[in-house]
């Protein structure tokens, strides 16, 4: 493609490199932020400026945060006895979204994955392991997504700390396999949540 101005070109290969967003749709993006009113435009740059140097994650249960620890950790009316794993803060969202659970919540940044080098020193497992020990928490969902490498991630997590925790629960087989948390309907999510099930009547199914 012949661009007027090599400005346009840098800006439309910028949007380009963001997943999911080809070149066209980078094009029309870029174009319609030209045609948008300066103060604007200062705005849009200036509020992903301020994602990037601002923001933080959580230090108990690593989601994206504007402080140290994040407003739903810091939440005394959740239910503090039950951590829900999750592999990002977008399935954090979507069970948010949902709002049947009202507990905390752990991510992990990902999920177990031999064929991209992710293992599990790789992700939030150790700081895991600590918050079952020092806190009173007396079941840990498993909610992460139906894939070999969700459930490889999940029986993992269930070897390792079934002993620190009185109930290792998983999510009903609402959703169907492979699909993520933050594509699933909320009806769905919440009946996968209220019929959850002892991780150890799932493996039996496997």
């Amino acid at each position: 493609m012949n661009y007027p101005s090599r400005l346009l070109e840098d800006a439309v290969e910028s949007f380009s490199a963001l997943p999911g967003i080809g070149r066209k749709t980078a094009l029309r993006l870029v174009l319609h932020l030209l045609r948008s009113e300066p103060e604007r435009v200062n705005h849009f740059g200036q509020a992903l400026m301020r994602l990037r140097n601002e923001a933080v994650f959580c230090k108990r249960c690593h989601n994206l945060s504007d402080q140290d620890v994040c407003s739903i950790c810091s939440q005394a009316s959740r239910d503090q006895s039950t951590i829900c794993v999750v592999e990002d803060l977008r399935d954090v969202m979507a069970i948010e979204t949902a709002g049947t659970y009202r507990g905390l919540y752990h991510v992990l940044g990902g999920i177990i994955s031999p064929m991209d080098g992710i293992g599990p020193r790789d992700l939030q497992i150790d700081s895991l392991e600590a918050r079952l020990t020092e806190n009173n928490t007396r079941e840990l969902i498993l909610a992460l997504r139906a894939s070999m490498e969700g459930e490889t991630t999940a029986f993992y997590l269930f070897r390792r700390l079934r002993d620190k925790v009185e109930t290792v629960s998983s999510l009903a087989r609402g959703l169907g396999v492979g699909d993520e948390l933050e594509y699933a309907d909320e009806v769905s999510l919440n009946r996968s949540f209220i019929q959850r099930t002892p991780f150890e009547a799932t493996l039996s199914q496997r």
